[in-house]
């Protein structure tokens, strides 16, 4: 793999959004979702975007993922342009180096827990065996409820099958779109100590979106946009200072 960008830490980076600019529409009545944004995402970290309504997050995301492309800048994955590549070629490097979790879960009903896990990995013409499932599921504490339908399983047991599924391949990076946005509190805190643990002990690579400073505080650092770009940058993030500087640009 092409040497990549490396942080101030000397990380090398997993993910790296240079000067990405994204416009939706044209001519007068363009809507411009982000405005020259440069940063990067170092590996093994844990990072939440945040950001009033309309600041560009999942616009942000859509664009670090591979799942839209930038109007104007680049995006670089590991040492891959993204805009060098053909549309299957992202759809590919979509499956087998992104893991993606969602808000609602995004599982398949009719498929069993170890089904849903396993998908990404025959999307991208790989076998599953049995071994590497039990072993994922074991990393998010559900190699009890492999045969488990996700009608038979609690919301966060749900969202920890989620995060199994986008483990399997081994991502070199999990975007996690308000994973926690449809959890209660106590459920909420355990999937963000799974996440971080992911990090810290497995040195996964996060990217969350959230619109919660408590999630927010869970992370290494909390990226924060407004108009499409970056405002601020907050290390070793309590929820305190979070909401603080959230309610600064505007959120409450």
């Amino acid at each position: 793999m092409a040497n990549h960008g490396r942080t101030a830490a000397g990380r090398p980076e997993a993910v790296r959004l240079d000067g990405v600019g994204k416009s939706h529409g044209r001519g007068a009545g363009a809507v411009v979702a982000l405005r020259d944004l440069t940063i990067g995402f170092a590996e093994g970290t844990f990072t939440a975007v945040m950001g009033p309504s309309g600041a560009g997050k999942s616009t942000f995301l859509h664009c670090a993922a591979g799942l839209d492309a930038p109007t104007t800048g680049a995006v670089r994955l590991g040492g891959t342009d993204l805009a060098t590549l053909t549309e299957a070629e992202r759809t590919m490097l979509r499956r087998e180096r992104i893991g993606f979790v969602f808000q609602d879960y995004n599982l398949l009903p009719s498929l069993t827990v170890a089904e849903n896990i396993a998908l990404p990995l025959l999307l991208a013409g790989r076998r599953a065996g049995p071994d590497l499932l039990l072993r994922t599921a074991a990393r998010v504490g559900l190699a009890d409820r492999l045969r488990r339908r996700p009608a038979e399983l609690s919301g966060g047991q749900r969202q920890r099958a989620a995060i199994a599924r986008a483990l399997v391949t081994g991502p070199e990076v999990i975007f996690a779109d308000e994973p926690t946005g449809a959890l209660d509190s106590r459920t909420a805190r355990h999937i963000l100590a799974l996440l971080r643990d992911l990090v810290d002990s497995g040195g996964q690579t996060v990217v969350m979106v959230t619109h919660d400073p408590v999630a927010a505080s869970w992370a290494h650092r909390v990226v924060l946009l407004a108009d499409g770009r970056v405002a601020d940058v907050l290390d070793a993030p309590t929820a305190e200072r979070v909401a603080a500087r959230m309610a600064r640009l505007g959120e409450w």
